[in-house]
């Protein structure tokens, strides 16, 4: 959630902020909710002092304070309605974007920053589909639409892919972990994915439990409630799960083959930092990535996302699109967003430095794989593996 301090003190430079978002109406309505329940507070506890008599009251005091009370029991029970209504609006509220994310909503909006290697020419480009082995149509028996089974050299490939990201990422200081998969609504509201993308969530209704659709959020909610030292930032986690989302609005986009399912393998990346490191965690994040893609020799380019693009506890992100020789055109493959103490708020996770009472952390996310760039590297090399996933157990070449 946003700093209701610094909204209060500065909130026109909060509102245009959040306008780049398209939530100026969400800030402002909260910013009403919030004035109310601030003019209902000191009337409570006026109420709530002249409850309190010394000594033996009088017939008069009596009087008066069975009136006091009647009063009371009105204003706590308007207080805990304005306070209700200022959570709730308070959750519609995301965070306010970097001045440094370019202006737009949409992902044409996004500006490029660099390219990667060269885009792949082929005389004639195959389908992931045709280069690897998949089975679509048993996974829709089996599950329904948008599944799939990976089989044989395809899934050898796949695993040594996870394993090798997994390896990077230990290199490069994170703590490997298998986090639950199944979350409570605390953790998805935490993390940000509650309220505003519910509709996307798999929910075991039964049990009140959430499929994750990334091991983001077990990682953000390792330290939920937590109050953390500062000489033990920064804390580097590194995660492989499968995942699970609903594409709900995804009707009629990408339907062919793999590319946008509802059951996918990730190796995720995270960091709890000091404030002031964050950027420069941001930026290595993404070093981590190019890293990874670069050892793959896959070509790439780094966009900044545009400001109304961003999810909702972003303030920047850096998505890393792979070059699709069949599509001829680059798709997202990686992301790396800075959070700062969007989610740390929400979550309950603080610091405690060397002077000054607990603050927040800053977090942030980024991947190092994911099956899509399993299948950019069928499209890119036609079945031929990189050399750097043959020691992890994966074929010269995938055969179907």
């Amino acid at each position: 959630m946003i700093d209701a301090h610094a909204a209060r003190a500065n909130p026109d430079d909060f509102r245009r902020k959040l306008a780049r978002k398209g939530a100026a109406e969400a800030f402002d309505e909260w910013l009403a909710a919030d004035g109310r329940w601030r003019e209902l507070v000191p009337r409570v506890d006026d109420l709530r002092a002249r409850t309190k008599l010394k000594g033996k009251p009088t017939p008069e005091q009596l009087e008066e304070l069975r009136g006091v009370k009647d009063q009371l029991q009105v204003a706590e029970r308007e207080l805990a309605e304005a306070e209700a209504a200022r959570e709730e609006a308070l959750a519609q509220v995301p965070n306010p974007p970097d001045d440094s994310a370019p202006d737009g909503f949409t992902d044409e909006d996004a500006v490029e920053l660099r390219r990667v290697g060269e885009p792949v020419e082929l005389a004639e480009a195959k389908e992931h589909t045709e280069v690897g082995r998949f089975d679509m149509e048993r996974a829709a028996r089996l599950s329904g639409a948008r599944f799939g089974y990976l089989i044989g050299d395809t899934a050898l490939v796949a695993l040594a892919l996870y394993r090798f990201a997994i390896d990077v990422a230990v290199r490069n200081g994170h703590v490997p972990m298998l986090p639950p998969v199944l979350v409570r609504e605390e953790a998805m509201y935490g993390t940000g994915f509650f309220p505003t993308d519910r509709s996307n969530i798999y929910a075991i209704e039964s049990d009140e439990l959430y499929l994750t659709g990334t091991s983001e959020v077990g990682l953000a909610g390792l330290h939920m409630g937590e109050i953390l030292d500062a000489a033990e930032l920064p804390l580097r986690y590194t995660a492989f799960s499968t995942n699970f989302r609903r594409e709900a609005g995804a009707a009629g986009k990408d339907t062919r083959g793999m590319f946008r399912v509802h059951q996918f393998n990730k190796v995720e990346l995270f960091a709890f930092v000091e404030p002031s490191a964050s950027p420069e965690e941001h930026e290595r994040l993404v070093g981590i990535e190019e890293e990874i893609l670069q050892a793959l020799g896959l070509p790439y380019r780094v966009v900044n996302v545009a400001a109304g693009d961003l999810g909702a506890p972003a303030v920047k992100k850096y998505d890393i699109e792979g070059w699709f020789p069949f599509q001829q055109r680059y798709r997202e493959l990686t992301s790396a967003s800075n959070t700062t103490d969007f989610q740390a708020r929400r979550l309950g996770v603080r610091y405690r430095g060397e002077s000054g009472g607990p603050q927040p952390v800053h977090t942030l996310n980024g991947t190092a794989t994911t099956d899509r760039t399993l299948l950019a590297i069928l499209e890119n090399f036609q079945g031929d593996v990189p050399d750097v996933l043959r020691q992890y157990g994966a074929p010269a070449t995938v055969t179907r």
